[in-house]
């Protein structure tokens, strides 16, 4: 199966396969895209811009080449921009029932017209014919993006073998088969999100107007440099850069962040009655230089960078670098391991 995550930045490509209880990554690719950018209808205005429409179609072919990736039966990656997530109950009822339910009470909670987008919900406590509450997790996705991937496949010869909402995806790469309740914060280029996962299983996802573009801006105007310089600066020192008014800077812009991570955290233990164990980051930001650290200072909980590769098969001496680009891969690794189970 392969994954296919088109983030706003780079479009990264995962394959894997699966033989018994076993998983090997068989090739993985990406593709910056840093000068390939052009307003696009369906950008959400986040302070950045949306991948090229012509482009994309050929970049996945170019990376499929080149990685020399044969696996045509594809899953992509929708982005939490273009994704509505929302969790609610409805009163104990019959299987039957329970779309219909679902329909009413998502009208409720989606912007646009039930006719302009498509729902995907599961049941995440609860049971059909039961005597307690099911609470509902539901996706909506706007019909023109769906669209947009279909003909996005058609044109990269690919068959379109399922879509999944990036935060589903993510939580299943990092956090399927955990006892644990996590708090998973995803930095990406152009928004954030915060999402709680118990027992395995997605229960909360929150979507923020925080794309890690602002770090690189502000080292950008703290030192006088260019974009690009000043992202290698931002990636090579971080929070704890020597120079004391970039590392504060820094602080302020991701201390938003870190009160949002404890308001969610402890809104999920007062109503679930469960403590956040530990935090998860992920993203092209998790691995910035003293953020882990930020964090457990901040909230007294451990922050890790969980390896999206670890239960898979792959060379050893691929172990440094895939660990490094791990947060990047996540949602293509998490869609296509979905792909798998269908």
């Amino acid at each position: 199966m392969v994954g296919i995550d088109i983030g706003t930045s780079a479009i990264k490509i995962v394959e894997i396969s699966r033989w018994g209880k076993g998983k090997t990554l068989e090739n993985y690719g990406h593709i910056t895209s840093d000068s390939i950018y052009k307003d696009s209808p369906l950008a959400v205005d986040r302070g950045s811009r949306a991948l090229s429409r012509d482009f994309v179609p050929l970049a996945i072919k170019g990376i499929l080449q080149e990685a020399k990736i044969k696996t045509k039966e594809a899953v992509f990656s929708i982005p939490d921009f273009y994704t509505f997530c929302t969790s609610f109950d409805i009163p104990p009822m019959p299987q039957k029932e329970i779309a219909g339910a679902v329909q009413y009470n998502a009208s409720q909670y989606v912007t646009l017209p039930m006719k302009e987008v498509t729902l995907d919900w599961k049941i995440i406590s609860g049971a059909p014919n039961g005597s307690t509450p099911l609470k509902i997790f539901l996706v909506a996705v706007p019909n023109q993006v769906i669209q947009e991937y279909q003909a996005i496949a058609k044109e990269a010869g690919l068959e379109l073998y399922a879509m999944e909402a990036e935060a589903t995806a993510i939580s299943r790469a990092l956090a399927r088969g955990s006892k644990k309740t996590i708090c998973l914060m995803d930095i990406g280029v152009q928004s954030s999100t915060v999402n709680i996962i118990d027992d395995g299983v997605l229960k909360r996802s929150y979507s923020f107007n925080f794309y890690s573009g602002q770090l690189a801006k502000t080292v950008s105007g703290a030192l006088g440099v260019g974009l690009p310089e000043a992202e290698k600066i931002k990636n090579k020192d971080g929070i704890n850069s020597p120079n004391n008014t970039i590392g504060e800077a820094l602080r302020l812009l991701v201390d938003p962040l870190v009160v949002q991570l404890r308001s969610i955290s402890s809104e999920f233990t007062q109503s679930e009655q469960k403590e956040v164990q530990e935090i998860y980051l992920t993203g092209g930001t998790a691995n910035l230089p003293g953020l882990k650290e930020h964090i457990n200072q901040k909230l007294g909980k451990t922050a890790t960078v969980p390896n999206c590769f670890s239960d898979f098969l792959y060379p050893p001496i691929l172990e440094d670098k895939l660990r490094a680009m791990s947060p990047g891969f996540s949602a293509a690794m998490g869609v296509a391991i979905g792909g798998l189970e269908i």
